[in-house]
């Protein structure tokens, strides 16, 4: 079954972590080590246009001492239809109604069934990925329903989950605000420099302005903590 709360190692135990190079992704495989499991690491190059979130993936993997790191190439500019995988303007105008052009068609169900192809050939029953309904741009594959929905489809899908072994999604960040995020990075003694989040990048800068730049700049603002990011321009637009 799918929960927000990380269960407690056995010993030996194995999760797969999705590992994307954003902050969320990093607190999830740290929270997973801290609870004891041996985390192996699945990091997607979709061909993003903020590829610079891969060069962050591989600095967490080596500062939180992952066991295995895979990096697995998929071309989702072959599909485009999302500002991230083709040539459509990232918008700039803050968090608003709808689901922006930001959004991946079905990218969470895509690489929740990569995670879970990864852990049934690993031995992994539990998979975490660092989705959060709270602050967030919108997106349909962040939500609590999605979850439950992929655990189901996980629990049928799969050999162990037919014989009744089954597999865990964890969303340990599913009801955080990013604040609450940020201080569990704190808390966690991450250097949440190495952390990658902004949508649109000017010459290895984040560009301040992106839902994503917003969301994480407000998260350490009401945390009350530094905001270890390098930005472009002038300071970043908060909200």
């Amino acid at each position: 079954m799918s929960s927000h709360i990380i269960p407690p190692a056995t010993p030996g135990a194995a999760a797969v972590v999705l590992l994307s190079g954003g902050l969320d992704s990093m607190v999830v495989a740290a929270l997973m080590r801290e609870a004891g499991y041996r985390v192996f690491a699945l990091t997607i190059d979709y061909n993003q246009r903020h590829a610079i979130e891969l060069t962050a993936a591989h600095r967490i993997a080596i500062a939180l001492g992952i066991e295995r790191q895979i990096d697995l190439p998929l071309d989702l500019r072959r599909f485009g239809g999302s500002a991230l995988t083709s040539d459509i303007a990232v918008p700039k105008e803050g968090v608003g109604e709808g689901i922006p052009s930001t959004y991946v068609p079905a990218r969470n169900t895509i690489f929740l069934s990569l995670a879970l192809g990864f852990a049934e050939a690993c031995g992994a029953q539990t998979i975490a990925i660092g989705v959060n309904a709270l602050d967030y741009s919108g997106y349909p594959d962040c939500r609590p329903e999605f979850i439950e929905g992929f655990q189901a489809l996980a629990d049928l899908a799969t050999r162990k989950g037919v014989e009744g072994e089954g597999f865990r999604i964890v969303t340990p960040l599913l009801h955080m605000t990013k604040a609450q995020i940020a201080l569990e990075a704190d808390r966690l003694g991450l250097d949440a420099g190495m952390s990658w989040s902004c949508y649109d990048p000017t010459d290895g800068a984040a560009c301040g302005q992106c839902d994503a730049c917003r969301l994480r700049a407000k998260g350490f603002v009401e945390a009350g903590l530094p905001d270890p990011t390098r930005y472009a321009g002038a300071a970043p637009v908060i909200g």
